[in-house]
């Protein structure tokens, strides 16, 4: 079992940052690949970033690539993401997740484990 809890998230204007922080307990951190999700209000849930278990593999989705970027410290068990250049439409909560492979996952939803999420709201 693996428990995950964010933070980090908050009210910000466009074009600002936020780095969102993800702190993982219970079983072997370091084995699982970690990603990010987010959902916005009435819209399906989209695949934001992932990164390998060394940190050496990261994946992005198109509308975040070159603004965001996806780190882990395996010491600390945590993942983070810094949301760099900030758009309304980033507007989600934004849940951690861990997958139960330790490279990149091909199934980018297939995730055993998720937190509670933190939000992130965007103003124009």
């Amino acid at each position: 079992q693996v428990q995950l809890v964010e933070s980090g998230g908050g009210l910000v204007q466009a074009g600002g940052s936020l780095r969102l922080s993800c702190v993982a307990s219970g079983r072997t951190f370091n084995s699982h690949a970690m990603g990010w999700l987010r959902q916005a209000p009435g819209k399906e849930r989209e695949f934001v970033a992932a990164i390998s278990w060394s940190g050496a593999l990261t994946k992005y989705a198109d509308s975040v690539k070159g603004r965001f970027t996806i780190s882990r410290d395996n010491d600390e068990n945590s993942v983070y993401l810094q949301l760099d250049s900030l758009k309304p439409e980033d507007t989600a909560v934004y849940y951690c997740v861990a997958y139960f492979v330790s490279l990149l996952p091909a199934r980018l939803y297939d995730y055993d484990y998720r937190g509670q999420g933190t939000q992130v709201t965007v103003s124009s």
